[in-house]
């Protein structure tokens, strides 16, 4: 056995010297398609290697922006000498504001353009992956440089919370955004009588190796072998490794080469979700008295005000969102005052005391407390379970034809459009 500085460290092995492993001895060359707001990039700054930001490959506006707050931080004109003519001409085509499709760029203003310019030219941005070729990401040199290139292509046509159109085909022939991972195929093929990076890395929803897109995932795999790497894929959730967030990703590493890697130890969690809490939250995040209404009046496949017993409306705690506005999704805040043991057992038996009775719910949850948690309808022998201070708990609008479901001490993914409920203490916050 390791010792257990070995066990939480053996991550770094890719970059460290070792028997049998792969390992960099050269300056890394990050280039990162479908990029988004660098996730990649951050994990080898926690790390503490380093690396050149190299190139990124990103069409979401929102995200080529905060690319470069985060990372670059380079807010120089780059445009001053372009017309707007030319402007458009660069970026037609190349840029999406909903994520989905090209953005009509001749509709938009002058400064715009020249923002969104200014921030691809910072972050080295190739931009729309389906206009990209080989010899864009400049790849030189490689006996003095390590490349790592990072793809971690659309999940929403495999996920779970989406369509499940798959990725047979690319969006550039009619296919999917899932599709796009064929690009990469193609970049590729473009680069094998040159310089291919030597390091591939591969994250995304574990539908990506699931029933539905094995054959292609296996393709995938079969072509990067033809191409000469080694593939090692693992499906790894991120409360093994430190996080208290059930989040469950398929990951491969690519390795040009005959080489052997072995994903990382697993973590021992030292963290609850409570520790990641901000203890003041602005206003603006709360939901408003209207909002708050229209929640508890919210009518659900199996009816759950129709299930709570009386609470009183100053009781319903506001929520906190990732976005601003009624519509909005994201991570809630539920605070957690006190009910009474008789309570407890009409909302085990749905006994209704006043079904206008105005509190925050969500699926078959209800948010009145017992003992400081909050009450979850589960179908077990108690009928609920308890969510204690730090607690996640799945609120859903897709899981209203289901139960609720509680994390003890964590929390779901974190998504812009999904509601996660987070139990916390009301009197602190």
């Amino acid at each position: 056995m390791r010792d257990e500085e070995d066990k939480q460290f053996q991550q770094m092995n890719l970059f460290n010297e070792g028997k049998d492993y792969f390992h960099i001895d050269k300056p890394i060359r990050l280039i990162e398609l479908f990029s988004g707001i660098g996730a990649q990039a951050k994990a080898l700054e926690v790390l503490g290697v380093p690396f050149e930001h190299y190139k990124t490959c990103e069409w979401a506006v929102p995200s080529i922006r905060a690319y470069n707050a985060i990372h670059i931080k380079d807010f120089n004109d780059y445009s001053k000498n372009l017309t707007k003519e030319e402007l458009i001409h660069y970026l037609d085509g190349n840029i999406s504001t909903n994520y989905n499709e090209p953005c009509n760029v001749k509709r938009q203003n002058e400064k715009w353009l020249r923002d969104v310019y200014n921030n691809c030219v910072a972050t080295h941005n190739l931009m729309n992956i389906m206009h990209v070729h080989g010899k864009d990401l400049e790849i030189v040199d490689t006996n003095k440089y390590c490349y790592i290139m990072t793809y971690s292509f659309p999940c929403q046509d495999l996920s779970l919370a989406g369509q499940r159109k798959g990725m047979a085909t690319s969006q550039a022939d009619g296919g999917t955004r899932s599709g796009l991972l064929w690009e990469c195929e193609r970049i590729l093929d473009e680069l094998k009588n040159e310089h291919l990076p030597q390091i591939l890395l591969m994250e995304n929803v574990p539908e990506v190796c699931g029933s539905g897109n094995v054959r292609h995932f296996n393709k995938w795999q079969q072509k990067l072998e033809s191409l000469g790497y080694t593939n090692f894929e693992k499906i790894i959730n991120a409360k093994d490794f430190g996080i208290p967030q059930n989040r469950r990703r398929c990951f491969m590493l690519s390795i040009l080469g005959d080489i052997a890697y072995d994903f990382p130890f697993k973590i021992k969690l030292k963290y609850r979700l409570k520790d990641f809490l901000e203890e003041q939250v602005e206003e603006k995040y709360y939901l408003s008295e209207e909002d708050i209404e229209r929640i508890s009046n919210w009518n659900a496949y199996e009816k759950p005000l129709e299930n709570v017993v009386n609470v009183e409306k100053e009781k319903s705690v506001g929520c906190l969102t990732t976005h601003v506005g009624k519509d909005s999704g994201g991570m809630k805040l539920i605070g957690v005052p006190k009910y009474s043991d008789k309570s407890l057992e009409r909302i085990k038996n749905n006994i209704v005391e006043d079904d206008n009775a105005p509190c925050i719910t969500a699926n078959a949850m209800q948010s009145v407390n017992h003992q400081n948690c909050v009450l979850i309808k589960e179908n077990n022998n108690q009928g609920y379970k308890e969510a204690h201070e730090g607690d996640g708990v799945n609120i859903a609008s897709r899981m209203e034809h289901q139960r609720g479901n509680v994390q003890k001490g964590s929390i779901q993914t974190l998504k812009a459009q999904m509601e996660i409920g987070v139990v916390v203490n009301e009197e602190e916050k």
